[in-house]
C-alpha cells in the first residue's frame, strides 16, 4: 500500500482562519550536513507558524501568491533550521497559534548529511503528478512512488521536473499543488526531496517564467543570481556534487501551458488578468540571458579544483539523449549549451525525466557531426548526436571518459511512454530530436492550434538500456567513496521497476492498474578515481568525432 500521507485522522481544514500545517516537505539548506529547510502550507494564514526541534524554536518565514488564473491565496512557510550536526538523526514538529492540530501538532524525523567522503544513498525520478484521478495526468501510481521513495530509505529524493501538472487543469492549479504535496509528505517529512522546474512548472499568470506556485513552495539552497533564485542551485553531499538545472532555459522544445483553443483561457475575474488568447504558448527559453550557462561553468570548474569532489551529478527535466518513440526526444538546446561543460569537466552522471520512462546511455563524449534526417525533408541534419565512448555493456562504466544519461520519467503519471525501437522493419533504432522551436500552428479545425513534434530524427547509437516492460519504476543510487586517497569511488545504480503499472501494455493492450510491487529491472556501477590522488586538467570544449 502507498505510505501514510501523516494527514489520517487529523483536523480537516476549516477555512480562511486555518493555520493547521500540511504539505510538509523538507530540502537540503545551503550546507546538507548542518542545515535543513522545513517547509509546509496550510490552508489559510497561519499565526507565528514554526518549528520545534529539541528545545529551540525556529520562525518561519512567509511566502504567498494569488494565483492568476482563478484567484486563489496561497500561504507557504518555511523554517531554516542551521547548526545541525554532520549525519545526525533530529525530530521535529510544526505547529502554528491556529493549528487545528495544536495540541498534537505534526512531527517526524530526518536525518543531515554526512561530512566528508562517506557512504550514503540517494532516490530519483520524475514526472510524478498526484492520485487524484481527478486531474489531468494523475494517477494511483504516484501515491506507491512516493512509498517506494521510503522503502528504499534514502538520504535524499532528486524530484526531475513536472512535479504535479498544475498547469494543465488551470482552473484548480492550487488544489492541484496541494494534492501533490499532501502526497509527497508521507515520504517528503522523513528526508529532503530537491526537484528541478519542468515545462510543466510553468503557468500562465504566476510569475515572469510562470514559476511562481513552484518558488512559492520550495525553499532551494541560494545561487547567487537574486533575480533567478530558486530556478537552479547546487548542494554538496560526501564527495558528490550536485547540480540542478532549468532546462526551459535553453531548450528549443515548446512544452510549457498552451491554450490549444478555440476558446481563449480566461482568468476568474478578481485576478485583474485578461484572457489568454487561443495559441499562446508560455516559451521562456533563454529566460536568464545565458547567466545559468555561466553559473553553471563556473560551478563545475571549482568542483573540479575541489581534490574532495570525485562525483558530480546533474540533475535536469528535459532530456539530452531519449529514443521514446511515443515521448518527446531529445533536444539539441541542451547538446549545444550544456553537454560541452559536462564533458570539459567529466560530469559522471545526468538524470531527467521528461519521457515516461526509463533509458540509460552509453558513456558519451563529444558529438558525431551532421547524424540527423530532417523529418520534413530528409536532408542531413547536424543533432551534435553524442558519442558513445563504448558500446559494450559491461555493467561497469569509467565516467572519468564519458557521461551516462538517465531517463527517469517514471513517477506517476497516467501516460507512459516505453515504446522504443526501430520505425520499420530492418530500420536501426531512432530517436527524435528537436532543433528548432515548435511554436504553435493552426491545426485542420478552425481556431484550433497546434505544436509540431521534434524536427529530426537520429539513429540512437548512444542507447544501452530501455525498460521496455513498464513506464514506473525508482532508480536507486548508492555512493561507496572508496579506502585509499587516490584508489577508486564507484556508485551502483539499481532501477526498480513496478511491472502491470501501464494503465494499458504497450506489448499485449492489456489493462494494468497502479502497484507498489517494485522489483529490480537492471543493476550497473559507475566508477572513477577519487579526487585526492588525481591532477586534474580541464579537457578541451567537446568536439566532432568524425568516422
Amino acid at each position: 500500500m502507498p505510505a501514510d500521507s501523516g494527514a489520517t485522522g487529523r483536523a480537516a481544514s476549516r477555512g480562511p482562519d486555518d493555520g493547521t500545517p500540511e504539505q510538509i516537505h523538507l530540502t537540503w539548506g545551503d550546507d546538507p550536513a548542518r542545515s535543513v529547510v522545513v517547509s509546509w502550507a496550510s490552508p489559510g494564514r497561519a499565526a507565528r507558524p514554526r518549528v520545534r526541534i529539541g528545545q529551540r524554536v525556529i520562525p518561519a518565514e512567509e511566502r504567498g501568491y494569488t494565483d492568476g488564473l482563478n484567484g486563489q491565496a496561497v500561504w507557504t512557510y518555511h523554517a531554516r533550521v542551521h547548526g545541525l550536526r554532520p549525519g545526525a538523526t533530529y525530530g521535529y514538529a510544526v505547529t502554528a497559534d491556529n493549528d487545528g492540530n495544536g495540541a498534537d501538532p505534526f512531527s517526524a524525523m530526518f536525518s543531515t548529511a554526512p561530512e566528508g567522503r562517506a557512504a550514503f544513498r540517494f532516490t530519483s525520478f520524475g514526472d510524478l503528478a498526484t492520485p487524484n484521478t481527478d486531474w489531468v495526468l494523475s494517477y494511483g501510481q504516484a501515491a506507491y512512488a512516493v512509498g517506494a521513495v521510503e522503502q528504499f530509505q534514502p538520504l535524499f529524493h532528486l524530484l526531475n521536473g513536472d512535479l504535479c501538472y498544475a498547469d494543465l487543469n488551470p482552473a484548480a492549479q492550487p488544489q492541484v499543488w496541494r494534492d501533490f504535496g499532501n502526497n509527497n509528505q508521507a515520504s517528503a517529512a522523513n528526508r529532503p526531496w530537491m526537484p528541478v522546474p519542468g515545462n510543466h512548472e510553468t503557468e500562465f499568470g504566476n510569475g515572469p517564467q510562470g514559476f511562481s506556485s513552484y518558488l512559492t513552495r520550495y525553499a532551494l539552497p541560494a545561487n547567487g543570481f537574486g533575480p533567478f533564485e530558486g530556478r537552479w542551485y547546487s548542494f554538496r553531499v560526501g564527495s558528490a556534487l550536485f547540480v540542478s538545472l532549468s532546462a526551459d532555459d535553453v531548450v528549443y522544445q515548446d512544452a510549457g501551458a498552451f491554450v490549444a483553443g478555440p476558446s481563449a483561457l480566461v482568468p476568474a475575474p478578481s485576478t485583474g488578468n485578461p484572457p489568454v488568447p487561443a495559441g499562446t504558448s508560455l516559451y521562456v527559453r533563454g529566460y536568464s540571458g545565458g547567466a545559468q550557462t555561466r553559473w553553471l561553468e563556473a560551478t563545475l570548474a571549482a568542483a573540479r579544483r575541489d581534490a574532495s569532489v570525485d562525483w558530480i551529478i546533474a540533475q535536469l527535466h528535459q532530456c539530452a539523449c531519449s529514443s521514446s518513440r511515443d515521448g518527446n526526444g531529445s533536444d539539441l538546446g541542451i547538446r549545444e549549451s550544456w553537454l560541452p561543460l559536462f564533458d570539459r569537466y567529466e560530469v559522471d552522471l545526468v538524470l531527467c525525466g521528461h519521457d515516461h520512462d526509463y533509458e540509460r546511455s552509453f558513456p558519451v563524449r563529444g558529438f558525431d557531426p551532421v547524424a540527423g534526417t530532417s523529418v520534413a525533408t530528409g536532408a542531413a541534419v547536424n543533432t551534435r548526436r553524442p558519442h558513445p565512448v563504448t558500446t559494450v555493456d559491461s555493467g561497469v562504466f569509467d565516467t572519468s571518459q564519458g557521461t551516462v544519461h538517465l531517463v527517469l520519467g517514471c513517477g506517476g503519471t497516467d501516460v507512459n511512454a516505453d515504446v522504443f525501437g526501430a520505425p520499420a522493419p530492418g530500420r536501426p533504432d531512432e530517436a527524435k530530436v528537436f532543433t528548432m522551436p515548435n511554436r504553435p500552428v493552426p491545426s485542420a479545425t478552425p481556431g484550433v492550434y497546434d505544436r509540431p513534434g521534434a524536427d529530426a530524427v537520429e539513429d540512437a547509437a548512444w542507447s544501452a538500456r530501455r525498460d521496455t516492460a513498464t513506464g514506473y519504476g525508482i532508480a536507486v543510487f548508492d555512493v561507496n567513496p572508496g579506502t585509499e586517497a587516490g584508489g577508486q569511488t564507484s556508485i551502483t545504480v539499481t532501477h526498480y521497476h513496478a511491472l502491470g503499472a501501464d494503465p494499458v501494455n504497450p506489448s499485449s493492450g492489456e489493462p494494468g492498474a497502479p502497484t507498489g510491487d517494485y522489483t529490480v529491472f537492471e543493476t550497473f556501477t559507475l566508477v572513477r578515481p577519487r579526487s585526492d590522488g588525481r591532477r586534474w586538467h580541464a579537457k578541451q570544449s567537446a568536439s566532432a568525432i568524425s568516422g
